[in-house]
């Protein structure tokens, strides 16, 4: 069964979207164990206060401990494609690591790191609702790999 970890830079609160995320970690559970982890701290807090660039390399320093086999960045800057082309990137691995920049996004050195870097849309969104995007793909992916019908 694949491991899905996904991490993001988000203050943890309870709110109708959380609601649907573990409706989707749910029916995801038949195929793939997918576990969401909020990594914010009081360093990413404050770097906030201080500028981009350190808000950026508060986000790598965060992130970089959770960087192993397979990485997949979300950024705005990230390839673009379709949900058979993601289903692609789930394909032969036992696990695999997605990571949501933070309000700044990503440093360039993080995203070298990173074994796929894609972009889920031009438009920038909420954490909360990248986190119910990508759960909805993740299981689009997981229906596709085992013809369940979700997909069609």
């Amino acid at each position: 069964m694949i491991k899905i970890n996904i991490y993001t830079i988000q203050k943890t609160t309870k709110n109708d979207y959380d609601i649907l995320v573990k409706k989707f970690i749910l029916m995801c559970s038949k195929y793939a164990k997918v576990s969401i982890y909020n990594i914010f701290d009081k360093n990413i807090a404050k770097s906030h206060i201080i500028n981009e660039l350190t808000a950026k390399k508060s986000y790598t320093i965060a992130y970089l401990p959770y960087l192993k086999n397979v990485n997949i960045a979300l950024d705005v800057k990230g390839k673009q494609i379709d949900s058979f082309k993601f289903y692609e990137l789930l394909e032969n691995h036992s696990e695999i690591n997605f990571f949501i920049g933070g309000a700044y996004g990503f440093e360039e050195k993080f995203l070298k790191k990173c074994t796929n870097v894609i972009s889920l849309s031009t438009l920038t969104m909420s954490h909360k609702i990248v986190n119910l995007v990508l759960f909805e793909q993740i299981f689009r992916a997981l229906s596709i790999k085992n013809n369940h019908p979700y997909h069609k």
